[in-house]
């Protein structure tokens, strides 16, 4: 099976791409294109599917450059192979060409950045803690510290888990509340005491609020659609041992 990458007119003409997890060679839970060397899935398999998302970016598999995600608003300058072992941070920018910047998810937002003008991009793992913490407005401030314009870049939010179906506990909505309580606004009613949260619609706002030229959503829910997405939501729901990790990426 091909691989099956989602791309955005709006990024063009910088190469980028969220991969489903259509056409990989793991199996199991991680049926497809699991790149998580996190999981708990075959190493050997993982590094196929990586190698054939590299094949597909166009660069060698040492050019995919990650970082250790840890819900953080820490971003890393990119000007080269991460050769050494992965920075913690959440986000990586570059004005390097060749160089292919990755996220991994399976619910939290992937965030893709890109000013062609000034030969600058970035990616981002959004989930909320990192949303709220400010991962997308220190992606933007680092991209236009190597050079690009507030007003010239573009961040397309891929897929991510919908509002329809993140439910939260009162506890996360009090988390929001506490630092803006304009943030409701992205809270709907549940049952009980539960609210659904709009991840999505809160990074728009995000992204928006920072100046970018343009801002969208893909529109692709991970929880919705098992046969393209890894979703950890889901995976809980349905009592499997673990989970895939989506990837998305982008170079110049």
């Amino acid at each position: 099976m091909t691989l099956e990458i989602i791309t955005s007119n709006a990024l063009a003409p910088i190469q980028h791409g969220f991969f489903t997890r259509r056409g990989g060679a793991s199996s199991g839970v991680y049926a497809g294109l699991n790149c998580g060397a996190g999981s708990q899935d075959q190493s050997e398999l993982v590094s196929i599917n990586r190698d054939r998302v590299a094949d597909a970016m166009g660069v060698t598999s040492d050019k995919l450059c990650g970082v250790h995600q840890v819900h953080s608003p820490d971003v890393v300058h990119v000007d080269g192979p991460i050769n050494s072992a992965k920075p913690q941070a959440d986000a990586l920018v570059t004005a390097t060409p060749g160089l292919a910047l990755t996220i991994l998810t399976a619910d939290c937002q992937p965030v893709l950045f890109a000013d062609p003008k000034a030969g600058v991009i970035g990616a981002a793992h959004a989930g909320w803690k990192g949303a709220l913490d400010g991962v997308l407005e220190a992606t933007i401030g680092a991209m236009v510290d190597l050079g690009a314009m507030r007003d010239n870049i573009t961040a397309i939010i891929g897929p991510t888990i919908s509002q329809r179906a993140y439910e939260v506990g009162p506890e996360f909505l009090d988390a929001f509340m506490g630092q803006n309580p304009d943030y409701g606004r992205f809270f709907a009613g549940g049952e009980g005491d539960r609210a659904m949260f709009d991840l999505p619609g809160f990074g728009l706002y995000l992204l928006r609020e920072a100046g970018v030229g343009r801002a969208e959503w893909i529109g692709h829910c991970t929880y919705g659609d098992p046969d393209r997405f890894y979703s950890y939501r889901r995976s809980c729901h349905r009592n499997e041992p673990d989970y895939g990790r989506l990837i998305s990426a982008i170079r110049l």
